[in-house]
């Protein structure tokens, strides 16, 4: 008997030790099971201090101004951890997002128009763009663009030459991502550069270099001026002129409706230059 009790005795003990190891004990002593949550394969989706959303997250910012202090913080971020100059990152997610309020950026949370490829295992959806019904990535929270454009440009052969620039050099890197194919638009490194001028983007830029400072936007300070209604003219049309929200224009022109008269004046507001 003594033989055949000892080896169920050892599968006992082994048994408890494997139980022991699945539980713990909260703050109440009372028993509760460690889960092991299963890690990620979306790239850019964890960050050193972001958790992802649980769920879609959509944060509008209806126009260029809230755009930057809503996510200037993180485009310096970026630049400190992967060199990608905070103007550039700024400027193409104010272009390829429509300053946050782009069809695709709403439905997607893609600030930089990144098409799925073949190495995207996240969520995705479709959009017309240069062709119709192609695959851009989806994610859950706007920071996720962010991080996964900055792993998107430095982990891609085709734009490593762009990490040799000075990254001050903010129109060397607006020429090198046309260069490298990062639009088809001919005139995407004017506009990018014209963005970055005309809201003085390079300013963060010149924090990160300095100090690794991440600085907050300038206040908002505005002129205003006058539009006249042309024939053709929409509140959309004149929105996206001017870098104003439809709402916006509507509000300070104390506007009920979206109908438009040729020959109507409207008061448009417009960033004051230093």
């Amino acid at each position: 008997m003594k033989k055949l009790w000892m080896p169920l005795l050892v599968v006992f003990l082994f048994q408890s030790c494997i139980s022991k190891k699945k539980t713990t004990y909260s703050k109440d002593n009372t028993k509760e099971l460690v889960k092991t949550k299963k890690p990620s394969k979306r790239p850019g989706e964890k960050t050193k201090e972001f958790k992802e959303a649980v769920s879609f997250t959509i944060i509008k910012t209806t126009s260029v101004e809230e755009y930057l202090e809503t996510y200037a913080h993180i485009a310096q971020q970026e630049m400190k951890e992967y060199g990608i100059p905070a103007s550039i990152t700024l400027a193409q997610g104010i272009l390829e997002s429509g300053y946050g309020m782009g069809t695709l950026t709403l439905k997607t949370n893609n600030h930089f128009g990144i098409k799925c490829h073949n190495s995207w295992e996240g969520e995705f959806a479709y959009h017309d763009d240069d062709e119709k019904g192609e695959c851009f990535r989806k994610y859950n929270h706007p920071k996720l663009s962010f991080r996964d454009h900055s792993i998107f440009l430095s982990s891609r052969a085709r734009y490593a030459s762009l990490f040799d620039l000075r990254r001050d050099d903010y129109k060397a890197w607006a020429k090198g991502l046309k260069k490298a194919g990062y639009a088809t638009d001919n005139k995407y490194p004017q506009k990018l550069i014209s963005f970055i001028e005309r809201y003085n983007l390079q300013q963060y830029d010149k924090a990160v270099l300095k100090g690794g400072l991440v600085v907050k936007p300038e206040p908002r300070k505005y002129d205003y001026r006058s539009h006249v209604v042309k024939k053709g003219d929409t509140l959309y049309s004149i929105s996206r002129t001017y870098f104003m929200s439809v709402d916006e224009i509507k509000k300070l022109n104390n506007m009920n409706s979206n109908n438009l008269a040729v020959g109507q004046k409207l008061k448009i507001k417009s960033r004051r230059l230093k």
